[in-house]
């Protein structure tokens, strides 16, 4: 059954657990392709570093890139509806929690895909 995650770590930790980590690192390269972004990440990265790396490419692309950001939100079929109510006024907690959307929408479509 699918999880309701509300930490990144655990969200990673089952994907490992369920050996689909590789396969969400997959989905997120694929998305970042379709999205015109040239970030990609190596199938041998770890939860912590993919966490970190997610993290600090979000945040720039809020702060430089926003177009780009939303065309990503759109890719991925991120929820419009949890991205608005997310608080803006800390920029480095937004875009964390921007992180935790991302993945837990990448992680749902892996999981679907193998689950079913």
């Amino acid at each position: 059954m699918l999880k309701k995650h509300t930490h990144i770590e655990a969200l990673l930790a089952d994907a490992t657990k369920e050996a689909l980590y590789e396969k969400l690192i997959e989905q997120l390269n694929k998305d970042f392709t379709l999205a015109n972004i040239e970030e990609t990440f190596p199938a041998t990265i770890s939860p912590k570093s993919l966490q970190r790396e997610l993290h600090a490419i979000v945040y720039q692309l809020i702060q430089e890139k926003f177009a780009e950001y939303l065309n990503l939100l759109y890719i991925m079929d991120v929820s419009e509806t949890k991205i608005k109510a997310l608080d803006g006024s800390d920029m480095v907690q937004l875009s964390e929690q921007v992180v935790l959307l991302m993945l837990k929408r990448e992680w749902q479509k892996v999981w679907f895909k193998n689950k079913l």
